[in-house]
């Protein structure tokens, strides 16, 4: 199977059961940041030397996969067969690991710098681009059906890469930068 078809250089792209679409249609502009979120937590997973949280880190990439799916399929009857759907229980899950890893840190108090170790900072920017996918999954909603999971996910998604970015450092023994807004 050749990486090229050629099909999309007339500046289209295919959706699962669906017509053709411009590549920088809504839709695929939303999977399409969460594929880049899904490369940045492989960064974050090279960077990563703790089992338990590369599991975890590559269990998300499988998730958004799957959300990626979901995303290029309009109409949710044509999904193909062999693809899961992202479920209320996968948020629910979110939370449960949110919850267990704070358990180690401190209590947040203040604002955060994104810093700390390599880990942390690639944990930080995959939760803004997180962000920013959730921002395009809310822009494709205003005009056509997403499922509220996939935004409820992302949202918490971001979160849970916020803490882990916290646990990385907090494991590493690194302080976290507090944000002082008077500082000059």
């Amino acid at each position: 199977m050749k990486v090229y078809t050629k099909v999309g250089d007339d500046g289209s792209t295919g959706l699962f059961g669906a017509p053709r679409v411009r590549k920088d249609h809504p839709r695929v502009a939303a999977y399409g940041d969460v594929d880049e979120l899904s490369a940045f937590l492989g960064l974050a997973r090279a960077e990563c030397a703790d089992a338990p949280v590369a599991a975890i880190l590559e269990r998300l990439q499988s998730e958004l996969f799957t959300l990626g799916a979901m995303l290029a399929t309009p109409v949710p009857e044509h999904a193909p067969k062999n693809v899961p759907a992202l479920c209320d229980e996968d948020v629910t899950r979110l939370e449960r690991e949110i919850d267990r890893a704070e358990e180690e840190l401190e209590p947040l108090r203040a604002f955060v710098l994104p810093a700390g170790t390599r880990l942390a900072a690639a944990l930080h920017v995959a939760r803004t681009v997180c962000r920013r996918a959730e921002r395009a999954l809310v822009t494709l909603a205003a005009t056509e059906a997403v499922p509220p999971v996939a935004v409820a996910y992302l949202n918490r998604l971001s979160d849970h890469l916020f803490t882990l970015a916290r646990l990385a450092n907090h494991r590493a023994r690194v302080p976290e930068t507090k944000w002082e807004p008077n500082r000059k």
